[in-house]
Order: structure tokens, then sequence, then C-alpha cells
């Protein structure tokens, strides 16, 4: 008898715990057990979600599988969200009237996160349709770098100069963006270079042709080319077009190209000019 009475008492005091309110106002009652639903569901939706991610990334290839765990960071949002009203909902917590008292919150909370959301959402959208990858080269802001990785909010890019800036992905969709490996792994460069009036002109464009030929990093196909630009003030302007398969290289290959373009002028008298003005002195 005694033991069925302290079992009694056990489910008592338990049952009382559990309908203890946290919460407790005319319209919304939060119990100690609708705290424990809640923590239940979240423990496992979140088990839930990492073992859908573990299955389905198991055998994608290492790309696919970045975009895929990126895209998936935005749903697992939602699904906590559901989760969250699910739980409540079934322990008997009047959710219109909740979420009546919270719409002002929010609003402003809405309106404090704009900008997050709009990143997020930019975010998803890179993914979606595809414009950028991990490794492409881009161009933003006037500024160059490798994209490290791509997350739902911010891409991480590493510069020549080997910083790494973390650009809010609403900038690739408000901004005017370069990829420069959209289209290929190759890169379009050029050297700009005047000679003096009176030099050989199809010497010139042999001698570019070959410092490009011979230069470190600079791709033979497509074929380096060399255009006479323009009859200037004081020089006469090429252009020398090459490839290159490193665009974040770029200006060292310049820089090199420059030092072998003005070695083998000096080993042909081919002189570099620069600006001179005539001034005449008038005696009165």
């Amino acid at each position: 008898m005694e033991t069925v009475l302290d079992e009694t008492n056990v489910f008592e005091t338990f049952r009382k715990i559990i309908n203890f309110k946290l919460i407790d106002t005319d319209t919304i009652d939060i119990t100690v057990g609708t705290f424990a639903l809640l923590l239940i569901v979240l423990i496992l939706t979140s088990f839930l979600l990492k073992l859908i991610r573990m299955v389905v990334t198991r055998k994608l290839p290492l790309e696919d599988k970045n975009r895929f765990i990126s895209f998936f960071q935005f749903i697992r949002y939602i699904v906590f969200i559901f989760a969250v009203i699910f739980a409540l909902d079934v322990s008997g917590v009047n959710m219109s009237v909740l979420l009546t008292a919270s719409a002002a919150l929010l609003v402003g909370l809405g309106f404090a996160l704009q900008q997050l959301f709009q990143d997020i959402i930019s975010g998803v959208l890179i993914i979606l349709d595809q414009s950028l990858h991990v490794g492409d080269i881009v161009e933003v802001d006037g500024k160059v770098g490798k994209v490290l990785e791509i997350k739902l909010r911010t891409t991480r890019v590493v510069t020549r100069n080997d910083r790494v800036m973390v650009i809010p992905n609403h900038k690739f969709m408000m901004d005017t963006l370069f990829n420069w490996t959209q289209n290929s792994f190759t890169n379009r460069e050029q050297v700009d270079v005047g000679v003096a009036y009176g030099s050989d002109v199809e010497l010139v464009r042999k001698l570019l042709l070959q410092c490009a030929q011979k230069a470190d990093n600079v791709l033979n196909e497509p074929e380096p080319l060399v255009l006479f630009e323009d009859f200037a003030d004081s020089s006469l302007n090429f252009s020398l077009y090459f490839y290159v398969s490193d665009g974040m290289q770029s200006p060292k290959i310049k820089s090199d190209l420059r030092f072998s373009i003005d070695a083998i002028f000096r080993q042909n008298n081919i002189s570099i000019p620069f600006p001179q003005r005539d001034v005449h002195i008038i005696k009165q």
C-alpha cells in the first residue's frame, strides 16, 4: 500500500513540475512540459538534419558538397522555425495569439535584419544559378581575388596581396561583378609600350612576340598578338596581348615582360621615348 502511495506521490510531483507555468498570461501559458517538448523536438530535428546532410554529401564532389552545405544552411533555419511552431502548437499554445502579440517585434526585427536577409537571399541565388564557384577569379570594386569559400551570408576571397576579403553576398547582386574565369580558365592581359619615331616597327613587333614566347606562364595557345595602337605625340604605341592561365599572377608576369622588353630593346637600339617640350626664350 505504501509503495502505491509513493508511486502516486512521485507521479503527482512529476505532473506538477511538468505543468508548472514559466509564462502565465491571459492569452499565453508556457509550462515546463512545453519547454521540455520544445527542447526534445529541437534535438531530434538537429539530429535528423545532420543525418540528411551526411548521407547526401557523402559521395558529392568537393565543390558540389560546399554548394549543398551552404544551401542546406538556409533550409536548416526554415526547418527549425517550423519545428518550434509545431512543438508549441502540440503543447496547446495558441499560435495565433502568440504571433499577433509578437507582430510588432517581428516587424522591428525585420527592419533591423534587412541587410542580413538580403545577404542570405543573395547567397541562395548565387548557389542556385551557379554564377560563382570556388576557385573563380573575380573583380569587385576594383579588387581582384580568388574565391575561397561561398557561404550563405558571405563569400571569402583572397587577394593578390594574400589578404582575405569577406564580401557580403548582396554586393554580387547589387554591384558589377567581373568573373575572369566564367568563360574559361585563361585570362587575356596586355602590356603597352611606346617606341621612338623612326624605329623599325616590324622589328618592334618581332621582338615583342619573342619576349612573350620566351616568358614563363604565358600561354602559347591562343598565340600572343601585337597591335600597332597609335601615332602618339612623342611615340609609336604598341600593345602586346597574351594569355595566362592564372590571373592572380598577372602583375608579376607583366612586370617580367617589361624587364625583358626593356633589355631586348636596348640590345637592338630601340629607344623608349619620353615627352619632350621645346622652350623658346624671346629677348626683347
